[in-house]
């Protein structure tokens, strides 16, 4: 198996090559039929950003708009967040359902978060480790078939994908995303499945929370239509995506005003709170959020000197994040909830000399001093004001 990796890792995969091992991957263990519930389908996925927490907002969205979505999700890994992680830091809130009561909350809330079970696609889960220790982790065909094999596996019939690039994103070239884009996009055709891909830049933090809590907190002002602009933005685009591949509007643009709606209406925002009690949560930490975990310190970052922001190393900031608690580097370590990084900047602002660039919330003294100078450096200052990015770069399928 290490050689088969080794062997794709240096030369490639064909499309049909891809979408048979996908096809082996899901058929290695139990598939979830969610046949008895009624309506289109579509999940979400994102390749892991820092910040990301788009799931949270994109899926109650479209759920408030009527589209079915079950949500089989990961944890965090290295410096990329996890869904699963950010809802356990909502006291109560259990994310390990039985595909029973998956089912039946799909029935009744048209949405659903929970953890990826041993018996769905085990095939994937020890690739996965072997991919480690063989230094296969990268190979695009092989992520292709690892994120589609656990997508196909959980009976959905359309997928929106979020192909992440950039200095925080495991694809750092715009042409490899591309790749991975269609590649995935091309699986679930081959499958008979609705697939959209967007490319989104991943250069700088997406929204200001980084770190569970903090970001649960987020999603709350997002949700009331309070939150930034760039995780405003995408999550509509996403949520649209998927009111539009789930047959509720008939035009991407009659969808795109439905997404508007369900989020200036409150029927988002009033949804993830169904969801967060029908799970064991308490629904009221999106109103009080001292009910979340809370860091017990906090650590400004100043700017050295007056300027505009020209860059923002996502990746730093994660790593920084992570260094205090809020990832884990191995799959056993556990995550402290209530710490992260909340910019009070971003790419394009201008700042004063001694001006507020983040601050750290953590509850334990240790890695401190590092991750505030990984912080440091993750800003760079100059004279000028940078050009604008933009947040999507291109859509696939």
């Amino acid at each position: 198996m290490a050689a088969f990796l080794m062997a794709v890792f240096f030369a490639s995969m064909t499309d049909r090559e891809v979408s048979a091992l996908t096809e082996r991957m899901v058929a290695s263990g139990e598939t979830i039929d969610l046949s008895s519930v009624p309506g289109v389908k579509v999940d979400k996925h994102s390749t892991g950003g820092v910040g990301d927490k788009t799931s949270l907002i994109a899926a109650p969205l479209a759920a408030a708009a009527g589209v079915v979505v079950p949500m089989i999700s990961g944890r965090a890994l290295g410096h990329t967040g996890g869904t699963l992680d950010k809802l356990e830091s909502i006291p109560g809130f259990r994310t390990n359902l039985t595909v029973d009561e998956f089912r039946a909350q799909l029935a009744k809330l048209k949405l659903a978060f929970m953890g990826q079970t041993p018996q769905v696609a085990p095939a994937d889960g020890k690739l996965y480790a072997l991919r480690d220790s063989t230094a296969t982790v990268e190979s695009i065909p092989l992520i292709a078939s690892s994120i589609m094999s656990k997508k196909l596996a959980e009976g959905m019939d359309a997928l929106v994908l979020d192909v992440k690039v950039g200095s925080g994103a495991f694809m750092k070239r715009q042409v490899d995303a591309r790749r991975l884009a269609q590649m995935m996009v091309g699986i679930g055709r081959r499958l008979d499945k609705r697939v959209q891909a967007l490319i989104t830049d991943m250069n700088q933090p997406l929204g200001f929370a980084i770190g569970n809590a903090l970001e649960v907190m987020e999603v709350s002002q997002t949700l009331q239509n309070a939150g930034p602009t760039d995780l405003t933005r995408l999550s509509l685009e996403l949520a649209a995506r998927m009111i539009y591949l789930g047959k509720v509007a008939p035009t991407l643009e009659e969808a795109r005003e439905l997404a508007q709606k369900k989020l200036l209406d409150g029927s988002g925002y009033r949804k993830f709170k169904e969801v967060i009690a029908a799970q064991g949560g308490n629904p009221q930490v999106l109103d009080r959020f001292e009910l979340l975990p809370n860091a017990t310190g906090a650590r400004e970052i100043t700017s050295p000197r007056a300027g505009y922001i020209s860059a923002i190393d996502a990746a730093y900031i994660g790593q920084a994040s992570s260094m205090i608690g809020a990832g884990r580097d191995m799959k056993e370590d556990a995550i402290d909830p209530a710490v992260g990084v909340i910019l009070e900047v971003k790419i394009g602002q201008k700042v004063d000399a001694g001006g507020v660039l983040c601050r750290l919330y953590y509850t334990n003294d240790a890695n401190v001093e590092e991750a505030a100078q990984l912080v440091e450096d993750a800003f760079r200052i100059s004279g000028s004001a940078p050009e604008e990015r933009e947040l999507i770069l291109e859509v696939v399928g």
